[in-house]
């Protein structure tokens, strides 16, 4: 988590494959609920948001990354742990280079000492509300269907 009052560059990919997208669970120990978001991360200073999409799936999945393309900008105001947090985010469309990531339901993945699992969820399933997909206006970018690497 930042330091209070600081607001956090990160960067997330948005990964179809078909009907299905793949995202990072989350748990908020203080509302005792399950989120979901894209995987991805911080941006560090003197780094581009589109290097830090490939360091960072290449630091927790190991995971090469093709058809980049920049979706747009999010401005996330949040609670956290009974925290407030502020997030700039950078969002882009990718596939996975490798199609082994296509094939697995779920996969773990370190981010510095925090262990993590993500998984393909249905995207009719984030759209119903019927999951917590954060931050909510991601929900507007998986409208329009992707032209991706199926497996």
């Amino acid at each position: 988590m930042n330091p209070p009052k600081q607001i956090r560059v990160i960067v997330l990919g948005l990964i179809r494959d078909g009907d299905r997208i793949f995202l990072s669970e989350g748990y908020d120990p203080v509302k005792q609920e399950t989120f979901y978001r894209a995987l991805g991360g911080g941006v560090d200073f003197g780094e581009t948001s589109y290097d830090a999409l490939k360091r960072e799936f290449q630091e927790e999945l190991e995971a090469e990354l093709t058809n980049i393309k920049y979706l747009g900008c999010i401005e996330n105001l949040f609670i956290y742990n009974g925290q407030p947090g502020h997030e700039i985010v950078q969002l882009y469309q990718c596939d996975f280079v490798d199609p082994k990531f296509y094939q697995l339901e779920s996969i773990e993945f370190s981010e510095g000492d925090h262990k993590g699992t993500a998984v393909w969820l249905d995207i009719d399933q984030c759209q119903s509300g019927e999951l917590r997909i954060v931050p909510e206006q991601f929900l507007d970018y998986l409208s329009s269907p992707h032209e991706g690497a199926t497996a």
